[in-house]
């Protein structure tokens, strides 16, 4: 079996289109990658500016357009599909003419409206049907690899040869087995290989349909790449709840799109809302702060800050800085701060995390962010990178103030691998609405610090 995957991997590399780059799906592939990204904005754009032509050509009306635009890419009707229909865009396209008009309906006419949702449906049809033209000349061919090498695999492999109308063109799979004689498309790599496949064949989609490996050892060769993910979901003769305009099918079978998460703006919009909350947390709370530094250094003297090096985005050291409530710092290799250490200032700071309170300067100065994963220091960094799965993809994001996985009760002496599931999955589903859910509950941890204070369980390290 193993030698004859080595032959297959060797004739993959032999084959011209596969292995290597060719000039002839160079093109393509570059013109499908602006397709995805420009087609439907660019429609729905022309659409729009015939209909403010025909009827108001005013800076009202230009605004109206503007705001169907914004609306439109808000509700997801600017995702270009592989099987792409007209029908499944209508309500759309109906939510993003009609949820601007209250705004401007002093300055737009109910003309305009009508001219514009039947502008953006007649260019919705030119657009697919021009598209679909183009696809079968192969003018927008999108190099994809199938992940599983099962008679489902094989299915869709045949699928989208047979149907370039479809724009994709497979180029081979990607699986500890090897496909089935039958099979027209050779075994690139197993699945470890996966980015590295995607990376030299230029893959613009990876799709997956039931492979032979676990679904643990999917989740980090998924991540690597840059490409576009599609998933068969399990039990697909089935219907889901998931939303239509993020899902997709080839030929009956249906595809769920993932997130490619964090998303490219995730990091900029969190770097401003950052700048902006934590500005006026610092103004609100600078009397605390000043009243709390000013106790502790009467009682306990100098340094009334504490510094501690942790890591952040993408292990990166960032310095901390806390209010220090130990006589006697532990060492950064010791875990957990026990709750009876100190006077009843610190562990009531501890307690009620507002020794944290000097943290908000580093979001501040961009070190932190106010929600992320909770930095760690780097001793145990490099202990749990060995010993809890995908530890590391924490640091895809900036390290926060507070998180998803404390607001959960995750702090402390707790579980690292469910501080992992829940930071992992906040950075998978971010949204800014997130962070500001996660920042109200966060106002509740003072009190449930309260509730923990005469415990003997070990503190916060």
């Amino acid at each position: 079996m193993k030698a004859s995957q080595a032959a297959t991997r060797a004739e993959a590399r032999e084959r011209p289109g596969l292995a290597h780059r060719s000039p002839v799906l160079d093109g393509p592939r570059r013109r499908a990658a602006f397709a995805r990204v420009a087609a439907l904005p660019g429609a729905d754009a022309i659409a729009l500016a015939a209909a403010v032509l025909l009827t108001r050509p005013t800076w009202s009306a230009a605004g109206y357009a503007a705001a169907v635009l914004v609306v439109a890419r808000l509700a997801g009707a600017h995702r270009l599909r592989i099987c792409p229909r007209a029908a499944d865009d209508l309500p759309w396209l109906v939510l993003a003419v009609v949820a601007p008009f209250p705004l401007l309906a002093e300055w737009t006419g109910g003309v305009l409206v009508s001219v514009a949702g039947a502008s953006l449906l007649a260019m919705r049809l030119v657009c697919y049907a021009t598209l679909r033209a183009v696809r079968r000349r192969g003018w927008l061919a999108e190099p994809a690899v199938i992940v599983g090498t099962g008679a489902l695999g094989s299915e869709i492999a045949a699928l989208l040869c047979s149907r370039p109308e479809l724009g994709l063109r497979p180029v081979g799979f990607v699986d500890h087995l090897a496909p089935g004689p039958g099979s027209a498309l050779p075994l690139l790599g197993g699945l470890d290989e996966l980015p590295e496949i995607v990376a030299r064949l230029h893959v613009l989609r990876v799709i997956v349909c039931f492979p032979a490996a676990a679904d643990a050892a999917l989740v980090p060769a998924l991540r690597a790449g840059p490409a576009e993910v599609c998933v068969v979901p399990r039990l697909y003769e089935l219907g889901t709840v998931v939303p239509a305009r993020y899902r997709d099918e080839i030929h009956g079978i249906p595809l769920v799109t993932l997130r490619r998460g964090p998303r490219r703006h995730a990091i900029p919009v969190k770097r401003l809302f950052d700048l902006v909350v934590s500005a006026a947390l610092l103004v609100l709370c600078s009397p605390v702060l000043a009243v709390l530094m000013a106790t502790l250094l009467l009682r306990h003297g100098r340094p009334v800050l504490f510094r501690q090096v942790r890591v952040s985005l993408a292990g990166n050291p960032v310095v901390i800085t806390k209010l220090r409530t130990l006589t006697d710092p532990c060492p950064d290799t010791t875990w957990a701060v026990p709750t009876a250490a100190g006077c009843s200032l610190h562990r009531w700071l501890r307690a009620t995390h507002v020794d944290e309170l000097p943290q908000l300067w580093s979001v501040l100065r961009g070190e932190l962010s106010l929600v992320g994963p909770r930095p760690e220091r780097p001793h145990f960094v490099a202990r749990f990178a060995r010993t809890i799965p995908r530890y590391a993809d924490r640091h895809r994001m900036p390290a926060g103030l507070t998180g998803w996985a404390q607001v959960h009760g995750l702090h402390g002496d707790t579980s690292i691998s469910q501080r992992v599931r829940f930071d992992n999955s906040y950075i998978e589903h971010w949204s800014l609405w997130t962070d500001m859910v996660i920042l109200v509950r966060t106002l509740a941890t003072p009190i449930a610090g309260l509730r923990r204070y005469h415990q003997p369980a070990g503190g916060k390290p």
